[in-house]
């Protein structure tokens, strides 16, 4: 393919404009070319071919270096300096070419010889510039568009892991709180609780590269739910729910897990959580409702766990999630829908 580029088209080049040139110049002087000396078409065929390779030379070096010092915004005002001097540069090889050679062929150099020779080998030049330079433009428009996808995405799959990773302090804060306590009551428990704790950190640290089926981060949750009522009041009365149809179904791990967490950290007044998941229409639906303390209510029940939560949902189930969180006197509500058919993960 190179050899044809470089050595068979400039040739084409060349008989395509003195194809063009004759036929314009011949039909305004009511001439036939073929009937001209063969010596005389011979002498011009030649030197137009000899200088469409010239052109072609020259064209393509210039495009080699407007592609080296393209500058990344593409302006109105770069692509009329480039052809600019695409015309100037031709324009000049022309004079220094085919212009003494028209004169020295038949009656010499006449003004339509010189208007038709500026005019028609500048017209093919510019349409040659214009679909290769064209053609640059298009696939560094594209390459540009997919680098920074990929950089967005990095940035996102960045991101996503530091939300992850800041889980597993914030868990192990409270993991830990419940084992020191239950230490000084009872060692074998205590030992129980280590022992769930543990399988959990293997879900965090192993079970969390893909999504995962439903079911079984609502076994974690169960796992976690029972290290957590450890340490909770024997007042607290916890109502736990999950339909049963959940199953296959695909999510993202560790998505409830602020919800209830946040539910334990806040429980109070009448020491009442009730959790409950389930499918409605094809969507997840995951639901937590703590009791407020009577006096103290916080100004947010929240923290850093219902901020990543936000986040982790908006880079995972982008327009595909629906979070509420409310709050009364009394209760705080939270809710979550998700489909687990789309995400945004890879």
């Amino acid at each position: 393919m190179k050899f044809f580029w470089r050595y068979v088209f400039p040739v084409i080049f060349g008989f395509l404009i003195y194809t063009s040139i004759r036929l314009v110049n011949d039909t305004t002087a009511k001439a036939k070319f073929w009937e001209r000396p063969w010596q005389t078409n011979t002498i011009e065929i030649t030197g137009v071919v000899v200088v469409s390779f010239l052109l072609y030379y020259a064209v393509n070096r210039l495009i080699h270096y407007f592609q080296k010092k393209q500058d990344t915004v593409i302006s109105g005002k770069s692509i009329l300096k480039e052809f600019g001097l695409v015309l100037l540069v031709t324009l000049l090889i022309i004079h220094v070419t085919i212009i003494p050679l028209v004169a020295l062929t038949d009656d010499g150099l006449q003004l339509n010889d010189y208007v038709i020779a500026n005019i028609i080998p500048p017209l093919f030049v510019l349409l040659y510039f214009a679909i290769v330079r064209g053609n640059q433009y298009l696939k560094n428009f594209v390459h540009q568009k997919l680098l920074l996808e990929k950089i967005s995405n990095d940035h996102l799959q960045t991101e996503l892991k530091f939300l992850k990773a800041q889980y597993h302090p914030h868990f192990l804060f409270n993991a830990l709180n419940t084992v020191y306590f239950q230490m000084d009551e009872n060692i074998s428990e205590a030992k129980k609780t280590v022992e769930k704790f543990s399988a959990l950190l293997r879900y965090q640290l192993y079970d969390q590269q893909q999504t995962v089926p439903v079911s079984q981060e609502l076994h974690y949750l169960e796992n976690f739910i029972d290290i957590q009522k450890v340490r909770t009041t024997e007042r607290l009365r916890l109502h736990t729910h999950f339909d049963s149809s959940l199953g296959n179904q695909q999510v993202y791990p560790l998505l409830f897990l602020p919800l209830v967490e946040n539910a334990f950290k806040y429980a109070g007044g009448d020491y009442k959580i009730e959790i409950n998941a389930g499918v409605k229409n094809g969507a997840i639906e995951f639901s937590v409702i703590n009791s407020l303390p009577q006096q103290l209510v916080p100004e947010k029940q929240n923290g850093i766990g219902l901020e990543n939560l936000k986040r982790r949902l908006e880079l995972l189930y982008p327009g595909k999630h629906e979070l509420k969180i409310e709050k009364d006197n009394n209760n705080f509500k939270a809710f979550l829908k998700l489909n687990p058919e789309t995400s945004g993960e890879n």
